[in-house]
């Protein structure tokens, strides 16, 4: 059997012409007409205030953390089942980042326990859409309404899906994307989005993707000249990476529709394992929807999910685990005395299982992946 990759990153056939089309019109350091087309995709199809297009999901967390202007000791509540950028954007701002568990149910932050976690120090809670799936969002908004504190999603996985109607994203004071390759869509290998959900944010953040400096404003003719007048980076992309882009939004219903019917042949396919308790399967709760991002379920063990691991390697199969818990990683313990018990999210470190998802893949492959998990189990 040929070897079913775990992820290949989706291409339409018009990113080269894009591409091409960007270098011919001798524009290549950014906001240009591709850069600017696909920020206004994401304004006028999910009615984001202002949507800044940036070089990775990381750099949209580091623009979130510095918009959230944090003093040294203030404290930031973020999923300990993450990956590191989720916490790193926010520890770069002298912040201190305190873990929270998963739900039981599936692998995003338990919102019912986030007031437990609140201290005088609290001013930001950061929740992860897992898979696509979003949080419960109204219940994580309470808690930051009556502690007056910010909340900033963390959506790299997230394009194109839902709370109770609203967009991902679109519900925090601030947003963050990827366009990772390995992502529902990609701006050629890495990509990212800033959202910005409020006024207030939206002249500060439009310098920090400027380096610093009010160039953009310089070029809407809103001041005569620029220079320095705050900190930033490079957080601006190139065109190329634009033009890339919005090939892929040009195909975006596409690539969903394939994705979540990729989704549902595995759903249908493991029910009859879940119900006889042999693996969790996913759970989207009834506020949420599934893009079809991520298709996982959860082992007995951790025991069990190196064999499986092992037995679909075996068959050629890619189907790698998730996050190492960053409450346990080398890094804080080496730098926090604290260790929080986290036991959701330690069972989401030892037992999630990730199986290939990607719009190439065909429902043959999906039946031949199921087959064998029903093969190792049985």
């Amino acid at each position: 059997m040929a070897l079913i990759d775990f992820n290949r990153p989706y291409l339409t056939g018009k990113e080269a012409h894009y591409m091409y089309q960007a270098v011919f019109n001798k524009r290549l350091s950014g906001n240009g007409m591709f850069t600017k087309k696909c920020q206004q995709f994401f304004e006028d199809r999910y009615g984001f205030k202002k949507a800044l297009l940036v070089t990775s999901g990381t750099d949209a967390l580091e623009m979130c953390a510095m918009l959230c202007e944090l003093k040294p000791g203030d404290e930031v509540i973020v999923p300990s089942y993450t990956f590191v950028s989720t916490a790193l954007a926010f520890i770069r701002e002298g912040a201190k980042v305190i873990f929270a568990d998963s739900m039981e149910g599936n692998p995003n932050i338990d919102a019912e326990k986030l007031e437990n976690l609140i201290t005088p120090r609290t001013k930001v809670i950061v929740p992860v859409h897992y898979a696509g799936v979003a949080c419960d969002m109204d219940a994580i908004l309470d808690v930051a309404n009556k502690y007056h504190l910010m909340v900033v999603e963390d959506a790299a996985q997230a394009v194109d899906s839902y709370y109770k109607g609203r967009p991902l994203g679109s519900i925090g004071h601030l947003g963050a994307f990827s366009f990772h390759e390995t992502k529902n869509i990609t701006a050629g290998g890495e990509g990212g989005l800033l959202v910005i959900n409020e006024e207030r944010f939206l002249r500060r953040a439009e310098i920090l993707w400027e380096k610093g400096t009010n160039r953009a404003e310089f070029f809407r003719g809103a001041v005569n000249k620029y220079g320095w007048v705050d900190t930033g980076s490079s957080f601006l992309p190139a065109e190329i990476n634009a033009a890339f882009l919005w090939a892929q939004l040009e195909n975006l219903e596409e690539v969903q529709s394939k994705r979540r019917a990729l989704w549902e042949r595995y759903y249908a396919g493991l029910q009859d394992l879940g119900a006889e308790g042999k693996i969790s399967l996913p759970q989207v709760p009834d506020y949420a929807t599934n893009n079809g991002h991520m298709f996982y379920f959860v082992c007995r063990s951790l025991d069990e999910r190196t064999s499986l691991i092992r037995y679909l390697k075996d068959k050629e199969i890619q189907a790698p685990f998730h996050y190492l818990a960053l409450h346990k990683s080398d890094y804080y313990l080496a730098n926090n005395a604290e260790r929080p018990n986290l036991p959701n999210t330690d069972r989401y470190t030892d037992c999630l299982i990730r199986l290939p998802m990607f719009y190439e893949l065909q429902f043959e492959d999906v039946d031949t992946i199921v087959n064998e998990i029903r093969m190792f189990f049985n």
